[in-house]
């Protein structure tokens, strides 16, 4: 049954997830000296929300039960549950609430074409990120912190796979490990709007495949809604950048964020930044000199490699 509702079964797994990182001092109890599991057992949470065994039972197990709010803001409780993780909860139950589940609108992403003029004019690190963490554009200064995603084709566009799986993105990362958490739970997040969505299954499934670490990330159900933070670059020429971001809806419902790249003013930061910038005219400057050349026949050109010396991508963004 439960494989016909996803949300219901998205729903029970994190309810699994919240209770087992529990340990009985947190609420209160007596941890007792035969416990055989880490986390509450069902029964102790059923007790602390003032549920029956068998309905929360049925809840973990993705079974057709419709839970009130009331019921869910006493689980968020009795779960320790932050806003975040609230708004979460409420998400999955809502649309579990659904006698059946409702078929999902999934329009393409679109990056508006004045979105794609702004990102050129930009004179920092930006890229428009998709709901499943797609990299959909790009200017170059990004380019220049993070590597050369037109390198890959464009189904490998996606911050988290080359992060799990691009040995460059990983150098690149200093705080791997973090970002990785963070990416994660953005993308759990993403999922909670729609459990099945084709290609939420194809990233979570390949990375199953491919990665224990992911594997071992993703059975958290972490969620994150985060709209703004830090990020430490390890870039190969100019050393450790270390830039804030925040990001800016672009139109749909849900659509994709800008994400925008900024570093300490005055500080040695933003003065990598624009050294960055530097290098990157310089080679823009040397990519037309050089199709201006081949143009008149004096060279023939050299396929934009220089862009991406010794480079490979896409990078972590």
């Amino acid at each position: 049954m439960a494989a016909d509702r996803p949300f219901a079964r998205e729903l029970g797994d994190f309810l699994r997830a919240r209770r087992s990182r529990l340990r009985p001092q947190d609420v209160g109890l007596e941890p007792g000296p035969r416990r055989k599991v880490a986390g509450l057992r069902r029964e102790e949470i059923a007790l602390l929300a003032g549920l029956s065994t068998d309905y929360y039972q049925r809840m973990e197990q993705g079974r057709d039960v419709r839970p009130s709010d009331d019921v869910l803001d006493a689980l968020a409780t009795a779960l320790s549950l932050d806003e975040g993780e609230r708004r979460h909860l409420f998400t999955l139950a809502r649309a579990a609430r659904r006698p059946k589940p409702a078929q999902a609108r999934r329009a393409p992403e679109h990056v508006p074409d004045g979105t794609r003029r702004l990102l050129r004019t930009m004179g920092t690190p930006a890229v428009v990120l998709g709901l499943h963490l797609d990299l959909l554009a790009w200017n170059g200064l990004a380019e220049e912190l993070f590597g050369a995603p037109a390198d890959f084709p464009p189904h490998r566009h996606n911050t988290l796979v080359a992060l799990f799986q691009d040995p460059e993105t990983r150098m690149r990362c200093p705080d791997w490990e973090a970002t990785a958490l963070q990416y994660i739970g953005m993308l759990r997040t993403a999922v909670a709007t729609d459990p099945s969505h084709p290609r939420a299954t194809q990233i979570i499934g390949e990375l199953s495949i491919r990665s224990a670490d992911f594997r071992r990330f993703w059975a958290r159900h972490d969620v994150r809604e985060t709209v703004h933070g830090t990020k430490l670059v390890r870039h190969p020429q100019v050393g450790d950048i270390a830039v804030e971001w925040d990001t800016y809806p672009l139109p749909g419902n849900p659509g994709p964020v800008l994400l925008v790249y900024t570093a300490e003013p005055d500080s040695p930061d933003a003065e990598r930044l624009q050294l960055l910038a530097s290098m990157r005219a310089a080679k823009e400057r040397r990519d037309a000199r050089e199709r201006r050349d081949a143009r008149e026949g004096r060279q023939e050109p050299t396929g934009g490699r220089t862009r991406h010396e010794g480079r490979r991508g896409p990078t972590d963004m």
